[in-house]
């Protein structure tokens, strides 16, 4: 029941106990208890609303930054993914396989704040051996939403 409440989550987070529920056929007591143990082991991090940037008038840029870095001793990529992970234009943080080791995506006020996070703050950490900013220009689809509203279709209809 758990991995379908996670896929009910995942799809709607604003979807009712209720209604998962009765889409799970189990009980509401159950559902709700399902939850707070989720949240309370840490599987749940939290609940947010994606968001379609492009539409919202304030501005701002978001950056992707892959990171090349040297491992630790015994900490490997932690101790640097984790000192990264602390900065506040900082939104994701991930371990990739590749050419690179971390990938970043940061928010910043203009592309300047991005590349001065770059300059003053990223490349400065003891470790990190070159970066790579890539901003982003639009969104077509985050988190399996589409960004677009569907398109009418505007061909006149042909019958005989």
């Amino acid at each position: 029941m758990v991995e379908n409440l996670l896929d009910i989550l995942r799809n709607n987070a604003k979807e009712s106990p209720e209604t998962m529920a009765k889409m799970l056929g189990v009980e509401l007591a159950e559902v709700n208890a399902a939850i707070c143990r989720l949240e309370a082991e840490g599987v749940i991090r939290g609940w947010q609303a994606i968001i379609n940037e492009d539409l919202v008038p304030q501005e701002h840029v978001t950056a992707v930054i892959e990171v090349r870095v040297t491992p630790e001793r015994e900490g490997g990529f932690n101790r640097i993914a984790e000192r990264v992970s602390k900065f506040d234009e900082v939104e994701a943080v991930y371990l990739m396989s590749g050419a690179y080791d971390l990938l970043l995506f940061v928010s910043g006020k203009n592309l300047i704040s991005v590349a001065r996070f770059v300059s003053e703050k990223l490349s400065t950490i003891h470790g990190v051996l070159s970066t790579a900013t890539h901003f982003r220009l639009k969104t077509y689809k985050q988190n399996g939403v589409l960004m677009a509203k569907p398109c009418e279709d505007a061909r006149l209809v042909v019958s005989p």
